[in-house]
């Protein structure tokens, strides 16, 4: 038996501009049984790089790196196709001896692999005709009449799970609470999972000082030659962080100050957003980073016996 499979699975967690990927690439350096597996929604587009904070093609070269350029930016991208092109990724990681290390902050494409959730299908049609309504409590009061325990589940001002959960029901008729024990159930898992938490006004800093620093590194060169792409972006990717704020200055709709403000402030909501979906997993460590997140590299290696 291959000595990698002793140490357990590993999932680095924690919000935007934690530190993350750089922790990712330490372990990975220092414990050569890694590969990386990135949880990042955005980072799965080509072409989308320096917003996304993507690994450099050096860091992917020192070390493998999977779910990251596997689709076109006008492509539809379901998280049913994460999931299984993920755990495909893990197997194929596995039957090398090797281990799979995810990394990201998408919470949710986190559950689709340590739970194995069953992932309700797409209802376009449905969609579209449900976010024509814009009365949310209306909305709400619908899936209270037709999904009563899933109305229970989230809470009243909470559009787009609400629109969720009536695609599903609606769109499948079968009720979207029957999927699973649905994401406040949390079972025990394979994965040693690690979070990096840093103070709020540290992430604040630390989103504000990237945000320029992608800006000078091209960014900006980068959302035009993507709008100037001949076929059109998809829904997920033209609403993602920094670039649907720059996409708007391009278009002539605001002026670059306001788009560069508007994506900083709008970074910082994800953020917490973040932080209030990792807190309720009670599976997470939490290691607490002051300053630089080698810090916190030997408490890893001890966790995993190194």
């Amino acid at each position: 038996m291959n000595e990698s499979r002793t140490k357990p699975r590993l999932a680095i967690v924690g919000t935007t501009a934690s530190g993350k990927s750089k922790l990712a690439m330490l372990i990975a350096e220092k414990i050569k049984d890694f590969e990386i597996i990135s949880l990042d929604s955005m980072q799965i587009y080509k072409r989308m790089d320096i917003g996304t904070a993507k690994p450099t093609r050096e860091e992917q070269a020192k070390i493998p790196h999977h779910m990251i350029d596997i689709v076109e930016p006008h492509e539809e991208y379901t998280i049913s196709q994460f999931q299984i092109e993920a755990q495909n990724a893990i197997e194929e990681i596995e039957s090398r001896g090797m281990l799979p290390l995810l990394v990201g902050g998408t919470g949710l494409y986190l559950r689709t692999i340590i739970d194995d959730l069953e992932i309700p299908g797409q209802f376009l049609e449905t969609r579209q005709r449900l976010e024509s309504n814009p009365n949310t409590a209306e909305l709400y009061q619908k899936l209270s009449e037709l999904d009563p325990v899933a109305s229970t589940r989230m809470e009243p001002n909470n559009r787009r799970r609400i629109i969720r959960a009536l695609e599903v029901t609606i769109g499948s008729g079968t009720k979207f609470s029957s999927y699973g024990p649905g994401l406040s159930v949390y079972n025990e898992s394979a994965y040693q999972i690690i979070g990096l938490r840093r103070e709020r006004d540290e992430i604040d800093r630390r989103i504000t000082t990237r945000f320029y620093a992608q800006m000078e590194s091209g960014f900006l060169n980068e959302c035009e030659a993507l709008i100037d792409s001949q076929d059109p972006l998809s829904r997920t990717a033209s609403q993602a962080l920094g670039y649907k704020h720059l996409f708007q200055y391009l278009k002539g709709e605001c002026c670059l100050d306001e788009a560069v403000e508007a994506a900083i402030k709008d970074t910082k909501k994800y953020a917490r957003k973040q932080e209030r979906w990792f807190r309720r997993d009670p599976r997470i460590n939490w290691i607490d980073i002051d300053d630089d997140v080698a810090e916190s590299l030997p408490q890893i290696l001890k966790v995993l016996g190194e």
